[in-house]
């Protein structure tokens, strides 16, 4: 009988974690960019509100974001294991490496998986380093709404995105986030099973469709902010 583990650890096994998880981080960066709107706003009030509600819920925050952790990181490793059972199951590159043109949808994106996930893996640290564990209370980003002292993290947002060397790094890594999810989206419905004709052109063009949403909505952020929008 299989174990569990061999099963897991299989090569079709693999790509379900890796598909399941990826999707798991699609509705995650969805939820983000939906919170993060608040921002568009001309008072600061309404992001630092909901940052102190999600800070508010205590333990379940903390659950919640060690679940987080936890997918990335399975996500991390299962898409390095697919990776080098490709190189191992085809060593040498093929002589001539282009587009296969349709109905494969073999691109840029997919070929560059590895290397547009690592940039998203240092990216992320960054993030997190800057915004969750950057300046607060204590260092006078504080804000008080209906006397409810809170920690400013929209002054620490706008003074970031009004770094020009921040807003072109973020700049780039997201529209490497947009060619990571084109190919990724796709892929995982794919490693899924979800492979009948009238599905494939629907997903496609969803996936294709959410990346855009998900890109832009990304890239104006910093770009409003930084000529002037938001509170600052």
């Amino acid at each position: 009988m299989i174990s569990i583990r061999t099963m897991l650890w299989s090569s079709v096994g693999k790509k379900i974690i890796n598909a399941l998880t990826g999707l798991m981080l699609v509705v995650f960066i969805t939820v983000h960019l939906i919170g993060n709107l608040a921002l568009l706003r001309s008072d600061s009030t309404p992001f630092n509100k909901y940052c102190h509600f999600l800070e508010s819920t205590g333990i379940l925050l903390y659950v919640v974001e060690i679940g987080l952790v936890a997918v990335f990181l399975f996500h991390i490793v299962m898409a390095i294991a697919v990776w080098f059972d490709k190189k191992r199951a085809r060593p040498e590159p093929y002589i001539v490496n282009k587009d296969a043109g349709s109905p494969s949808k073999k691109t840029w994106s997919s070929k560059n998986m590895i290397i547009t996930g690592l940039v998203l893996i240092v990216f992320t640290v960054i993030h997190v380093i800057t915004f969750k564990y950057g300046p607060g209370v204590a260092d006078g980003y504080m804000s008080n709404i209906n006397g409810v002292e809170m920690r400013d993290l929209y002054r620490v947002v706008a003074e970031t995105f009004h770094n020009i060397y921040y807003v072109i790094a973020y700049l780039t890594v997201i529209i490497l986030l947009g060619l990571h999810l084109r190919h990724g989206f796709w892929s995982a419905f794919q490693s899924l099973g979800l492979q009948h004709p009238r599905l494939v052109p629907l997903i496609y063009s969803l996936g294709i469709i959410i990346t855009i949403a998900l890109a832009v909505g990304f890239l104006f952020l910093p770009i409003y902010i930084y000529f002037g929008g938001g509170a600052i």
